[in-house]
């Protein structure tokens, strides 16, 4: 946890780290995960004209006011000046701080005079389902009202029948005229811009909708239809510097990324391409973009079976993730999602790991959330899947270990104890053995580093046997070696040696211990034949295997009452290290078998199947062809 909270990753639930190993795809957000959420007003059209930074003077000032009002008081965000004539100071969201930016500092807006001009008669505040926001105001000197609308484009284009011009005039929105804002828009969301539209209606006191509550009360409620549109911003958010590696790195490690984001779709496709999520051989039929309304219109076996082929999915709403993670998950695809509000709370509860954002999320996702992404950035999500794979393979690592260490004593024992009425290894002994091995074994195979090899093989997935078959052969022949060398020593030691029985005991027992500190190497790579490669660099494993040799050396020739042991002569130590030395050779030649994929006990499984295939098959036949 320590490590990983300096690469940027603060983990809540410790069970989160190897199942983020496992992971099979990773279902992320767009702003501010794969962008930095540096948000700037890059484009403004005006109708069906391009108004360039330096030109704004040339809109008529009744549009201009009309602008003002949509910008400066339907907004979450403020405006402030700490010593006046300073440079202002912007507070709010990204893309609100952006909108103000740009109307203050190029189109000159005033928020405080704005604010003394008119007052708030009623908000609707921004939902991630209707994709808008909406104000209704009232001039103070002649009492008119004015409704003003801002959100996603094409959704606030939608609810237009007119447009204003930049010399004021207001033209009639007709099939064609709309079709060419449509076209600007699409062109805008294609070079990876946000597009935000304003729109207005003035309207009377007697056209003012009104609604009834449950109990009784009237609320007003804003005008939505037969708007004019004011105009269309387009804001650039910049892809953060490294995500497209970070992304080819998840996908070349096997894990399908997929974006999942409130934006327009053509947006969402630029961000996507410029990423590495769509492929530069991306074509409209393919299926791999689509929008939430249609994902959630599928009927559950279209869901199912279109599932695969989706990289990207716009216009996205909290339940249309829920659904994707829901359907991953019943797919068997071990799922990690990234959320930073508080409506992915659901998803992230759902999701096999939820990664909250630590900058930008609210605490609601926070305490959602499995692992928290510090710094908000993709490349923190790769570096986490690589770390959770390195807790998983040191898992491994350890339990391979162990079981060879089990494996083996256990066998000497019980051969030894049926055949001679004697175990050549004590219970001080076992217990010394099982101490120095599951706790300084432990900490010396869990705290191996991240490395590049992590990320070139497949996941593991959901149903991979923790124990596989590499793990079932390395541990097997280091097993088998340890047996057949104790029990040599154990029936024969004595006479090999010239040795008494206490002796020959205590060479057992030393002989075993070294074996585990030089298969304690073995264990560190499972398939790699050289085992040394970057053990330098953990020197905490190297300084576990030299307080192992030492306490071995001081139970041997200092503890002989509490182990029974005898002292042992330099060559019997030797002997000792010579035969447990014999495992590295072992591993060598045991890492040049190739094994299936197959789970090992599936094999047992299939001899039986055929065993009992050809009982059957003798029984109907009663052939000696069909017995043999």
């Amino acid at each position: 946890m320590k490590r990983m909270m300096a690469d940027q990753a603060m983990v809540r639930k410790l069970s989160a780290c190897e199942t983020m190993g496992s992971a099979t795809v990773i279902c992320t957000d767009k702003t501010g995960t794969l962008t930095l959420n540096q948000m700037k007003v890059t484009q403004f059209w005006l109708g069906q004209e391009s108004i360039e930074e330096d030109r704004s003077n040339i809109i008529d000032p009744t549009v201009l006011e009309l602008l003002y009002q949509g910008v400066g008081l339907n907004t979450t965000g403020s405006v402030c000046k700490p010593i006046p004539g300073s440079i202002p100071e912007f507070s709010g969201s990204p893309t609100e701080k952006a909108i103000l930016s740009w109307a203050v500092l190029g189109l000159g807006l005033d928020m405080e005079k704005l604010k003394q001009k008119y007052s708030i008669l009623h908000v609707e505040t921004f939902n991630s389902e209707k994709k808008r926001s909406g104000v209704s105001i009232r001039r103070k000197a002649d009492e008119t009202t004015n409704v003003h609308w801002k959100g996603a484009a094409e959704i606030i284009v939608s609810m237009c029948s007119q447009y204003y011009e930049t010399n004021g005039v207001i033209r009639s929105m007709d099939e064609y005229q709309r079709s060419r804002i449509e076209t600007i828009i699409q062109g805008m969301a294609a070079s990876s811009l946000r597009c935000i539209a304003f729109a207005h209606k003035q309207v009377s006191r007697e056209e003012m909708e009104h609604d009834d509550d449950d109990s009784g009360k009237t609320h007003q409620r804003i005008t939505e239809d037969g708007l004019t549109l004011l105009g269309i911003v387009g804001l650039k958010d910049p892809c953060r510097p490294g995500v497209k590696k970070a992304v080819e790195a998840c996908q070349s490690a096997g894990v399908d990324i997929k974006m999942i984001t409130g934006d327009n779709i053509f947006t969402a496709k630029a961000i996507a391409t410029e990423c590495g999520i769509l492929g530069p051989d991306y074509n409209e039929e393919s299926g791999e973009a689509i929008e939430g309304i249609q994902f959630r219109n599928y009927t559950p076996e279209e869901r199912m079976e279109k599932l695969d082929k989706i990289k990207v999915m716009a216009r996205s709403s909290p339940f249309d993730k829920l659904l994707m993670v829901q359907c991953l998950k019943q797919k068997g695809e071990v799922v990690a999602v990234t959320g930073d509000g508080t409506n992915d709370a659901l998803a992230l509860k759902e999701a096999d790991i939820g990664l909250s954002m630590g900058i930008q999320g609210t605490e609601v996702a926070k305490e959602s959330s499995d692992i928290v992404i510090l710094d908000d950035n993709f490349s923190s999500v790769a570096t986490v899947l690589r770390w959770g794979r390195c807790v998983y393979n040191n898992i491994q690592k350890f339990i391979q270990f162990q079981l060879t260490v089990n494996v083996a004593a256990l066998v000497i024992n019980f051969i030894a104890a049926v055949s001679a009425g004697e175990v050549p290894l004590t219970a001080v002994q076992l217990l010394w053995v099982n101490l120095i091995m599951d706790t300084l074994g432990a900490l010396a195979l869990a705290t191996d580093r991240p490395t590049k090899e992590l990320m070139t093989k497949p996941p593991v997935g959901r149903t991979e046997p923790l124990i596989t078959n590499i793990m079932w052969r390395n541990l097997l022949a280091q097993a088998l070696y340890q047996i057949v060398i104790l029990l040599i020593l154990q029936f024969r030691g004595e006479s090999i040696f010239n040795v008494h029985a206490r002796v020959n005991d205590t060479l057992i027992f030393n002989t075993f211990v070294l074996c585990q500190v030089f298969n304690e190497f073995n264990a560190r790579k499972m398939e790699k034949q050289n085992v040394f490669q970057g053990i330098l660099q953990n020197k905490l494993f190297m300084g576990i295997v030299g307080i192992t040799i030492i306490l071995q050396v001081v139970m041997v020739e200092f503890l002989k009452k509490f182990a029974d042991t005898e002292r042992l002569e330099l060559w019997q130590w030797g002997v000792c290290v010579l035969l447990a030395a014999f495992s590295w050779p072992i591993a060598w030649f045991v890492k040049l078998i190739p094994v299936s994929d197959k789970p090992f006990f599936s094999y047992l499984t299939n001899v039986k199947q055929a065993i009992c295939r050809k009982k059957h098959s003798s029984y109907r036949h009663g052939t000696a062809s069909a017995i043999r």
